[in-house]
């Protein structure tokens, strides 16, 4: 389980460290001594960073949530996207690179936290998950610039058929054992027109 560590980048190094062994053995399992070992540097090193397990794991968390939040604000507020419909398709393909890239991410985000996400699209919730509440807030702009006059039901499911294709195909995308014939920025396009 060693990495290839890089002298001066060692923090990253113990953050991904981390993550493999969240994904691997669970959050009990992370120590920092653990980390150290899987980065082969001394059980001293990490505290140059992380003054414990429960900072390591805020950085952890940190670090993956806002390059995810990149990710879709990047695809989003690309200047090719004219509107909220394809700003969605522009997140849509994002969502799926970005794990497809980083399936560790996938497992430790979806499988391994207790993320908090409310499909109700008429109220906020303080404790939902930043990433969808931008692909939530955009879904909304889609609704009113279509002039779709949609029931809280009806735009519950919209949100759900949106999000599972996408989380659906980013899940498969993170899948190590699965092999495509196509690239993934190819499938992302295509699946989500």
């Amino acid at each position: 389980m060693k990495d290839n560590y890089h002298h001066g980048d060692l923090r990253n190094a113990l953050i991904e460290a981390g993550i493999r062994i969240i994904n691997e053995s669970g959050e009990d399992a992370l120590s920092l001594r653990k980390a150290a070992a899987a980065c082969g540097v001394s059980h001293a090193a990490p505290y140059a960073h992380f003054p414990d397990k429960e900072s390591l794991l805020a950085a952890i968390k940190e670090t993956v949530t806002n390059g995810f939040i990149k990710e879709l604000e990047s695809a989003a507020n690309n200047k090719k996207v004219k509107n909220a419909e394809e700003a969605i398709l522009a997140m849509g393909e994002r969502y799926i690179l970005f794990f497809e890239k980083n399936p560790d991410y996938f497992n430790f985000l979806f499988h391994k936290q207790k993320l908090e996400v409310h499909t109700d699209m008429n109220k906020e919730y303080d404790d939902d998950y930043a990433p969808f509440l931008i692909f939530k807030k955009y879904l909304e702009k889609y609704f009113e610039e279509s002039g779709l006059e949609l029931t809280d039901k009806e735009k519950e499911i919209g949100l759900l058929k949106n999000w599972g294709l996408v989380q659906g195909l980013a899940s498969i995308a993170s899948m190590e054992n699965v092999n495509v014939t196509l690239s993934w920025k190819v499938l992302a396009k295509e699946c989500l027109k």
